[in-house]
């Protein structure tokens, strides 16, 4: 029986796992996004996270802590002084798991894993929501009737435009037409 044990083995021997997490947090840090199968990133988000937890103390202690998991030196740098200064005031969550869908060849389920402070598309999109909502009462106001009459005017007016240069154009195609 296996009460108790939640630790997925990923079907490794226990030196290729921790060769291949490490090696997989290593590149996170990095490149600040991966691709992989969902037991993997999993694994990897219960590996690098009390890595980063640990990089926001900038000692030497801590730094060959953190080195003893990475074995690289470059990854390294790239935590303590890139990653931890964006992370201080997180106080956990580091990481989100994004799935992809299952890969073709042997329809595993895949994901991105990536750091969250390092996702410009999310967070240009949360920013430029909040400066857009504005407060909203159930009840229409003197604005709202004005908006709604405003409206329909300027859609007319468009309208007529578009007509107007409708003629212009097929007028134009036709004396090209007769020029051929």
């Amino acid at each position: 029986m296996r009460h108790g044990k939640k630790f997925n083995h990923l079907g490794r021997t226990a030196s290729h796992r921790k060769a291949m997490l490490s090696n997989m947090a290593s590149s996170l840090i990095q490149h600040k996004r991966i691709t992989t199968t969902v037991a993997k990133a999993k694994a990897l988000r219960k590996y690098v996270e009390p890595l980063i937890t640990k990089a926001k103390d900038d000692s030497t202690n801590s730094r060959r802590v953190v080195f003893s998991y990475l074995q690289d030196k470059e990854s390294v740098t790239t935590l303590f002084n890139e990653v931890a200064e964006k992370v201080a005031t997180r106080p956990g969550g580091y990481t989100r798991i994004i799935k992809t869908g299952n890969r073709l060849g042997d329809n595993a389920d895949m994901c991105i894993i990536e750091l969250v402070d390092y996702n410009e598309l999310l967070l240009g999109e949360t920013k430029d929501d909040s400066a857009k909502k504005t407060r909203r009462s159930r009840r229409g106001g003197k604005k709202a009737t004005e908006a709604t009459t405003a409206a329909p005017a300027a859609e007319e007016a468009k309208v007529e435009e578009a007509k107007e240069e409708a003629p212009k154009a097929e007028a134009a195609d036709n004396a090209e037409e007769e020029k051929k």
